[in-house]
């Protein structure tokens, strides 16, 4: 089972910069996308179906914002749009598809940026979906949970940890809730196995030498539960992929 998931900051964006062309290259049998600001009627599906992927979506209730959607090769058992949390399913941010015995729930979590109210907001959508996950692990022990998680966890997942100490996606507060949620029976993919630095996910579009000169935050993520660890056959970053200010991230696991 080959997974990518990828903030796209706007599906119909990423169309024009070559999105298209790259899934063409077969990077994976499911992809899982964030951030999508379009609904389904937005787009020519039949671009996807020709790949031979299904759609799944989950759209916000508000236009060009938010939304998630799954595009796989491998027929899901199951799929299930939202997770039950009004503001979180108005703003259209969880998806959960079944493959045999694993769960795959593709998120776009919060982001505090645009002030305080956001902030609180952010800290209210961690505790509902860790309490919502805690009980899937009791009937599902098999969980991947995907997506921008707009946290940088340790400050080798940020270029300038001092400087960011004080930023949404770097506060004490979020690291703490994911170090939290790793302590819960979740693992890092990448971190299980990379150890090195430099690796990122994310850089500010305000200035664009930011990614030309790699001073970026990870800040999305492939967890696993850890009856998943001895299934994990690789996790990557791919950079160089440039149709968004995230790049995609890469998980592979035996079935």
């Amino acid at each position: 089972m080959r997974i990518v998931s990828y903030n796209v900051n706007g599906l119909r964006a990423a169309i024009k910069k070559g999105f298209i062309d790259w899934l063409k290259t077969n990077p994976a049998d499911i992809v899982c996308l964030q951030e999508i600001k379009a609904s389904e009627a937005d787009i020519d599906v039949k671009m996807f179906e020709e790949l031979g992927f299904e759609h799944h979506w989950f759209c916000a209730q508000k236009k060009g914002y938010s939304g998630v959607a799954v595009f796989t090769k491998i027929k899901p058992d199951a799929v299930k749009g939202g997770c039950g949390f009004d503001m979180s399913d108005f703003e259209g941010r969880v998806i959960e598809l079944q493959f045999g015995d694993i769960k795959l729930i593709n998120a776009y979590f919060p982001s505090g940026t645009a002030g305080e109210i956001r902030q609180q907001y952010k800290y209210q959508w961690l505790e509902e979906m860790h309490g919502y996950l805690k009980k899937l692990q009791k009937k599902n022990p098999k969980i991947i949970l995907c997506g921008d998680y707009n946290i940088a966890h340790e400050e080798i997942d940020i270029h300038d940890p001092k400087g960011n100490k004080k930023s949404t996606g770097f506060l004490p507060e979020e690291r703490a809730w994911l170090t939290k949620f790793l302590g819960s029976g979740w693992i890092d993919s990448f971190r299980e196995l990379h150890k090195e630095p430099h690796n990122y996910t994310w850089w500010s579009q305000r200035f664009p030498s930011v990614r030309l000169n790699n001073k970026g935050w990870r800040i999305d993520y492939f967890m696993v539960t850890r009856p998943l660890k001895d299934q994990l056959v690789a996790a990557e970053i791919f950079p160089d992929v440039k149709h968004s200010d995230h790049c995609p991230i890469y998980l592979e696991l035996t079935t």
